[in-house]
């Protein structure tokens, strides 16, 4: 029996392709996402997520948290007992090259509320959704059961149930002052 080889050239990788270099970058994320994971759970909280980039020049570690659920906020002390642990563990396992910025931060009160332990952290406050299939609605979020909402209007309007699952999008509306809370 005899081979014979091929006359298809060898396949060659597209130069306009970033798989390597994505990869290579998902990796180094996922290390420290390892490294510092059990610091943010140390303090309390819960890693939202970590980004690498660069910015003139150096590399830029942005760090989200938050607490792991419950209504609240992070405190300033806990953000920054939270920053120093993560800075000396990244200066200790060197897991990024060269002189780099690290941010350390919450999401934001307007962030997009994509996951069930999103809503637990909005119980009480006025969220702006829109249910698949129908308009944006506001309503304010008086409970989590399960994967349910359990929604009621402002104006004291009827109590609306809804799954998580037929939320499109949904982030907490920001109120400046509300009805029956003194100035």
């Amino acid at each position: 029996m005899s081979h014979s080889k091929s006359s298809r050239p060898p396949a060659r990788r597209d130069r306009r392709s970033t798989g390597p270099r994505k990869s290579s970058q998902a990796q180094r994320t996922g290390e420290i996402i390892a490294a510092i994971e059990p610091l943010v759970s140390q303090c309390g909280l819960y890693l939202e997520g970590v980004t690498v980039g660069r910015a003139g020049g150096r590399a830029v570690v942005h760090v989200t948290v938050d607490l792991p659920s419950g209504p609240g906020g992070v405190g300033s002390d806990q953000l920054t007992d939270v920053s120093r642990l993560i800075s000396a563990r990244l200066d200790d396992v060197d897991l990024v090259q060269g002189a780099y910025n690290l941010e350390v931060s919450t999401p934001g009160a307007t962030r997009p509320l994509v996951e069930p332990r999103h809503f637990s952290r909005a119980v009480g406050r006025l969220l702006r959704l829109t249910p698949s299939g129908e308009d944006e609605i506001v309503s304010r979020l008086r409970a989590v059961e399960g994967d349910t909402l359990v929604l009621a209007s402002d104006n004291g309007g009827v109590e609306r149930r809804l799954p998580i699952g037929r939320v499109e999008r949904a982030r907490v509306d920001i109120e400046f002052h509300r009805d029956g809370e003194e100035e």
